[in-house]
């Protein structure tokens, strides 16, 4: 079972190397991703760090959660699941 984490307030600098660095003491992190706006490709300030273990999960949010990154308090806890969006009328066949 694998469980997503939430990282949030991070500087617009941050890298996925960043996060990868701040995490690499948790042997389990399958993937990690920092979110980026479309249009401009700049980071929107948060990203997601995917563990195999529940267990690493759970260590990394006590340890990391309120832990400085490039000046900032990073915000570290379980993703929620994604909502489903609503259709925005336009739909393509």
């Amino acid at each position: 079972m694998s469980k997503k984490l939430y990282v949030g307030n991070l500087s617009y600098k941050a890298t996925e190397d960043d996060l990868k660095d701040i995490f690499k003491e948790f042997e389990t992190v399958t993937e990690v991703n920092v979110i980026t706006d479309r249009a401009t490709g700049r980071s929107r300030g948060f990203g997601f760090v995917e563990f195999s273990s529940d267990d690493d999960a759970d260590k990394a949010v006590e340890s990391l959660n309120g832990k400085m990154l490039q000046d900032r308090e990073i915000v570290v806890n379980e993703a929620r699941p994604r909502k489903s969006r609503e259709s925005r009328g336009f739909q393509r066949y």
